[in-house]
């Protein structure tokens, strides 16, 4: 039985991350930067690494980015690539900091796996246009990925207690 509800809220976080990143993919971007979003859909990455550890988090990250990229109609195109490396890189270092960096609360945590997801974003550009001077962009997505990790990190935090209370976790 406990299988089974690993199993589907597995899938309902695999399934709420497709759908905020599709949600994502159709909003007019909030912020004056081209490139830059909000990134909701690292939420549910982040929900997956705290309740189920780094591999259920990278499932989740990949499938998401997977589907919503099919439903999107960029699968295998440069944007699928780099925010495939970008959900990948992002997810490894949160859980990294998770399991080994206790000092890290989940706005810490979220905040760094904002500014890494950009990092892996410009690493997949910089190998795909063959040049790092896209890494003049780097502050710019640092200077928002702080405050847009730590927004993610605070809706995670207020789901992960509230899946605390009613005994998901």
């Amino acid at each position: 039985m406990l299988n089974t509800r690993k199993l589907v809220f597995f899938s309902l976080l695999v399934t709420l991350g497709t759908t905020l990143h599709v949600f994502e993919a159709v909003l007019p971007n909030p912020l004056p930067f081209p490139g830059v979003k909000l990134g909701l859909a690292n939420i549910v990455t982040l929900l997956a690494i705290y309740m189920y550890g780094l591999r259920e988090g990278l499932v989740v990250a990949v499938l998401r980015v997977l589907l919503g990229s099919l439903l999107i109609g960029t699968l295998l195109s440069v944007s699928f690539m780099m925010s495939l490396t970008g959900a990948v890189i992002s997810s490894l270092v949160m859980a990294l900091l998770y399991k080994y960096i206790r000092a890290f609360s989940i706005l810490g945590v979220s905040m760094a796996g904002a500014v890494s997801h950009n990092v892996g974003q410009l690493l997949m550009a910089s190998y795909l246009i063959e040049t790092k001077s896209i890494f003049f962009y780097l502050p710019v997505l640092i200077i928002v990925g702080l405050p847009t990790g730590f927004l993610t990190g605070y809706i995670s935090r207020m789901l992960f207690m509230y899946l605390q209370k009613q005994n998901m976790s």
